[in-house]
């Protein structure tokens, strides 16, 4: 069965009950999951306004989303300092559907299971808009920086390593 260019997924939902506007965007997967570049490149996007979601746990158990562009490196020590903790330490792919309702390459700062502290690398508020995962492999999100910041709580930081 073809995907309805209407289909809308739960994060589209989330944006929508809050008032928030947004840009539906997709793009082909053929084999799953696709590495951020080739999605940027797929929707015409410059690779530092699309961020991939990555989550987390501190030393102390907590766990961080982070967001930065799809290109760069989540710098392990300056995430840990973003959210107060002596270190973190990526979750495993098998423990991300569990703790926040989405697969490896779906994952979306909106609409997880749980609110969890979420920083987003600093140069987002350089944009006007940034794309995000709907929560669904093939779906994007275009947002506003600052309504996506407030809608989750969040904050922004230097996150990523230089490069």
């Amino acid at each position: 069965m073809a995907k309805s260019k209407e289909e809308k997924t739960n994060v589209m939902r989330v944006l929508e009950q809050r008032k928030i506007p947004y840009v539906p965007h997709t793009y082909d997967h053929p084999d799953g999951a696709v590495d951020g570049a080739s999605v940027a490149r797929q929707l015409g996007q410059d690779p530092a306004a699309v961020f991939k979601t990555l989550v987390a746990r501190g030393a102390s158990g907590g766990y961080y989303v982070f967001d930065i562009p799809v290109e760069a490196t989540l710098d392990l020590k300056k995430a840990a300092r973003a959210v107060g903790e002596k270190s973190i330490a990526m979750l495993h792919q098998k423990e991300l559907l569990p703790l926040t309702g989405y697969v490896h390459g779906g994952c979306s700062p909106v609409g997880m299971k749980k609110l969890f502290p979420t920083v987003f690398h600093k140069s987002c508020l350089e944009r006007e808009a940034i794309c995000v995962s709907a929560g669904k492999i093939g779906f994007q999100v275009e947002v506003r920086p600052a309504d996506l910041i407030a809608l989750v709580r969040g904050s922004t930081a230097d996150l990523t390593a230089e490069s």
